[in-house]
């Protein structure tokens, strides 16, 4: 048997678009004398069509269009084609074989997730049974996703005749990812001994990131194939009997490497797949917007990315220095405009309703909340969306500005801790220096008053970074954070920080996942919650 694993970036709800891609890899397949394609879950709609679910015409539609996709399939091919299916026992997540110009099976997903991003069990009901066909002397058994994390439906597959599975995924990128999803084949593979054909979706959906890395395993759950991340790609699978050749793959990239490639993705899809002309972004010469001007010129090119320099008499003469410097290196456009006058504008008009208070925060506010407004212009005028530079130490703490440095259509670092981005900066630095070592080593800063630094107000951040992560995506109480030697002071701030700031976070653009337990679809915490441990 010679299968085809085809590791497409699909669209969400462009049914026309998506069946072009699979018809495309098709062909490309048959030319190649290959037997079976393999294309990712819910692949004539791609994954997550969300609440398009709960549409009939939308069903309709899918159905529709993979009859007419099975049609013009070359007749030497059968493909594997995922597709929500509707028949008289209720809605599935489906994966149809498509063979002779027609639909000649359908596999109703078993295993529903509902946790953390998953939530196939508001739409779709549990399928119950295997489903197996030989090809090319081998007999296939088909699995969506999560069957293969759990023992039932390998087991039916193999009870059924199954000496190959193959594996249709819409499995998001995270830290953990691969070997999350390696580790459950692995466990099925000693149950059965079958081995897997796994095919990943790619790209961008607005706050996930599918990263492909498709790979095929042998009955002695070694890998012998990988395909590469975050790319779309096709790639041949040979077999002997029911036995995968192996063959040479790159190494894996390293865990900061593999985020700044999602990242890289999910800022290119969401800007492309919207249909946006390109964006814009505030460049401070700190750290953050540093990285973000990266991460989005790698998107898009320089052509299609736009920054703004917005200094006040805070900012330091290196920090225009800095931004100007990087805005050449990248080649993109860059303007300055700055906000003194309009600063002192609004201060004249709040003059009597700040009569009688001491200079706090409200006035630092008020420079970020004009540089969104100038921003937010730029976009309305131009078309182009603004890029938010906020990281996710800032947004849990609250070390941000609503309606100020939080305006925009897409947080890049929403889910990326400081460290983190610092991690990113200097990788990228590996693939061609484009931010000045002086950003990377300088104490970062707000510049909203005089002398200002971060850890003026916040614990530093590798202290900051790691009570974050213990607390939020490993869910372990303050006192347990102390008792592994964390300062407590500092330990109680960003816990109380963290709790009375879930209404900024409920307020704060979409941003790419990277994390098992980033804000957004991970994290539901109430906003009114009184709460305490």
């Amino acid at each position: 048997m010679k299968a085809v694993i085809a590791q497409l970036n699909l669209t969400v709800g462009d049914l026309k678009g998506n069946a072009a891609k699979i018809l495309d890899a098709a062909r490309s397949a048959a030319a190649v004398n290959a037997d079976l394609l393999v294309t990712p879950e819910l692949s004539i709609c791609s994954y997550q069509p969300e609440d398009l679910l709960l549409r009939p015409s939308f069903i309709a539609a899918c159905k529709s269009e993979v009859e007419t996709l099975a049609a013009n399939l070359p007749p030497s091919l059968t493909a594997l084609v995922g597709l929500p299916w509707r028949d008289e026992t209720g809605l599935y997540n489906a994966a149809a074989v498509l063979r002779g110009g027609k639909i000649e099976a359908i596999h109703r997903k078993m295993d529903l997730p509902n946790y953390s991003v998953f939530d196939d069990k508001r739409y779709f009901e549990h399928g119950n049974a295997a489903t197996v066909f030989e090809v090319g002397g081998v007999r296939v058994g088909v699995l969506i996703c999560e069957d293969v994390w759990l023992s039932r439906a390998t087991a039916l597959a193999r009870e059924a005749g199954a000496q190959v599975l193959a594996v249709l995924n819409g499995s998001p990128f995270d830290t953990e990812h691969l070997a999350a999803r390696e580790a459950a084949c692995r466990e099925r593979i000693e149950e059965q001994g079958l081995p897997v054909i796994f095919c990943n979706l790619i790209g961008g959906q607005d706050e996930i990131v599918y990263d492909g890395q498709s790979f095929v395993m042998n009955g002695k759950g070694e890998v012998t194939q990988r395909l590469p991340g975050f790319v779309e790609v096709t790639a041949v699978v040979e077999f002997e009997g029911a036995t995968p050749k192996p063959v040479r793959y790159n190494t894996l990239p390293s865990a900061t490497a593999d985020v700044y490639s999602a990242l890289v993705l999910g800022v290119k899809d969401y800007i492309n797949k919207n249909r946006f002309p390109g964006i814009v972004l505030g460049l401070s010469g700190g750290i953050d917007s540093a990285v973000v001007l990266a991460i989005a010129v790698d998107a898009l090119g320089s052509d299609r990315v736009r920054c703004v320099m917005l200094p006040s008499k805070f900012n330091a003469d290196i920090s225009l220095e800095d931004a100007r410097w990087m805005a050449g290196v990248q080649g993109v456009r860059y303007d300055e405009i700055p906000i003194e006058p309009v600063y002192e504008a609004f201060e004249a008009a709040l003059a009597d309703q700040f009569k009688g208070y001491p200079v706090d925060a409200s006035e630092e506010n008020l420079q970020s909340r004009i540089r969104g407004t100038i921003l937010m212009g730029i976009s309305n005028k131009t078309g182009h969306l603004v890029l938010t530079t906020g990281n996710k130490s800032e947004m849990t703490t609250g070390y941000a500005t609503l309606y100020g440095d939080m305006a925009g259509g897409f947080a890049v670092l929403k889910d990326c801790d400081k460290e983190l981005v610092y991690e990113m900066a200097n990788y990228r630095n590996t693939l061609g220096r484009v931010i000045p070592e002086r950003v990377i080593v300088r104490p970062p800063s707000a510049e909203l008053r005089h002398d200002q630094k971060d850890q003026d107000s916040l614990p530093e951040y590798p202290v900051l970074d790691e009570i974050l992560s213990l607390y939020v995506e490993d869910n372990l109480s303050a006192a347990e954070i102390k008792a592994r030697g964390l300062p407590g002071p500092d330990v109680d701030k960003v816990v109380r920080l963290l709790r009375i700031n879930e209404y900024k976070r409920r307020q704060a653009p979409v941003g790419p996942r990277i994390t098992p337990r980033a804000y957004g679809r991970d994290w539901r915490y109430p906003i009114t919650n009184g709460w305490r441990e």
